[in-house]
């Protein structure tokens, strides 16, 4: 069952040090275009080997998400206009809402699922997921999927 090929989406607290900061040394190469690996690696303090194991397998998540349908879901306090707020953020960072549901409140709490396509012109995922967390009523917000759109 298990492949090589499965994807997961993981919060970066549940992440091994050593894979955050395989991410810290990729983004030291991409944003610093002089510095080498040895001195990236001896910079965030893991070997060259370790670097080397895990690159190809891990990214931010945004790194790879333009032209991607993304399926999240968001549970909160029913709120009057709260639907509205949300999709307000989802067109602040220029994200198409292709599908969202809201599931009928049960004692004042609701299921909103949403599916989006993230552009070339889209906001930063994460900054999008931060931005609906920070909603007074939200509860949790978690992505469900992330898969390519057929174009």
């Amino acid at each position: 069952m298990n492949n090589d090929s499965d994807y997961y989406v993981v919060r970066t607290n549940a992440l091994p040090e050593v894979l955050k900061k395989v991410v810290e040394v990729k983004r030291l190469l991409e944003s610093e275009k002089k510095i080498s690996i040895a001195e990236a690696t001896q910079r965030v303090d893991i070997s060259r080997s370790s670097y080397y194991k895990y690159k190809d397998d891990i990214y931010p998540f945004y790194d790879n998400s333009k032209g991607k349908t993304i399926t999240m879901v968001i549970q909160m306090i029913d709120e009057l206009g709260f639907l509205s707020r949300l999709c307000s953020i989802f067109s602040e960072c220029e994200a198409n809402i292709l599908t969202i549901h809201q599931s009928i409140p049960v004692n004042g709490i609701a299921t909103v699922t949403v599916s989006i396509e993230i552009g070339a012109e889209t906001r930063d995922v994460s900054y999008m997921v931060h931005a609906i967390e920070a909603m007074n009523n939200v509860q949790y917000v978690k992505i469900l999927a992330q898969e390519t759109t057929l174009k």
